[in-house]
């Protein structure tokens, strides 16, 4: 049996090594965690544009809910508004593509489609009444402190949407901080926990914010 010329053989070997460390990188960006860049204004002040995060994954891995008070995110629901007769306050779940084979291997795996992410933060967990009324949040009759909020923020439901609703089950309730210019649960529903994608563990940039955010900040 011929053997390899040692130029092919050390080819082979180097290429053999990126393809092995290309699939721990994607694997480990699937399952575990990576980072990622703010481009959206809807969680201001306490995430801006252009701040890199860490995201955790792990919770996806596992199964897992978030806590209330953790930013996730979550896949770009396929309707993100309603028509008063499309409402279904019985069963308050947002929509979304069903990517399936490859469509799902790019877009959801790869992330190399053209899918998109919202970035929110976790208020209402399952079972829990959501109520918003009067400029403020409830949760089972009682009003949602929420100090990460800037001074004067109402939160209100413009239009048609959600507003008096119980979180169903494997789900939770998310919303922007930036709450006049989010485009959040209100409009489209819960998000169920197989879409949520990871939570923010951490900014590491830029340096002089770098650190974890507190779920209640």
């Amino acid at each position: 049996m011929n053997k390899l010329d040692p130029k092919v053989k050390g080819a082979l070997e180097w290429i053999c090594c990126i393809v092995i460390a290309m699939v721990i990188v994607l694997l480990g960006g699937y399952f575990i965690g990576k980072p990622t860049i703010v481009n959206q204004i809807s969680m201001y002040p306490t995430l801006e544009q252009d701040q890199r995060l860490w995201l955790n994954r792990w919770g996806r891995t596992t199964h897992t809910l978030p806590k209330r008070g953790e930013i996730i995110t979550f896949e770009e629901p396929s309707k993100i508004s309603y028509s008063e007769s499309e409402i279904n306050i019985k069963n308050p779940v947002a929509k979304f593509y069903d990517r399936q084979g490859w469509e799902w291997f790019v877009d959801i795996f790869l992330e190399m489609g053209d899918k998109r992410s919202y970035i929110k933060r976790v208020i209402a967990l399952p079972g829990e009444h959501v109520k918003i009324e009067g400029g403020k949040v409830y949760i089972d009759g009682i009003e949602l402190e929420e100090d990460y909020l800037q001074p004067g923020v109402v939160t209100d439901v413009i239009g048609v949407g959600f507003s008096d609703f119980i979180v169903p089950e494997n789900c939770v309730f998310a919303m922007g901080d930036n709450r006049n210019h989010s485009t959040d649960c209100r409009s489209f529903g819960c998000i169920p926990l197989e879409k949520i994608e990871s939570t923010v563990s951490f900014r590491f940039w830029p340096f002089d914010k770098f650190g974890g955010i507190d779920a209640d900040k």
